[in-house]
């Protein structure tokens, strides 16, 4: 079976959701939030600006483009 592109890693709360998700092909991190019939979604940063990546991510494993 095909692996899933991205993943559901970290969730909070029923009526009000909070996801992390992550893009298996590239370790990045995503936040969900989700009230009533509105979503967004937004790309996690660092400090620096950048895209926050999973530290358990091992692009080498889990990336078809390694």
């Amino acid at each position: 079976m095909k692996e899933k592109r991205f993943e559901v890693i970290e969730k909070q709360g029923k009526m009000e959701v909070f996801q992390v998700i992550r893009d298996n092909q590239t370790g990045v991190l995503y936040l969900s939030h989700s009230a009533g019939y509105g979503l967004g979604l937004t790309v996690m940063q660092g400090p620096d600006g950048k895209p926050l990546v999973d530290e358990d991510f091992n692009v080498n494993e889990s990336s078809p483009l390694s």
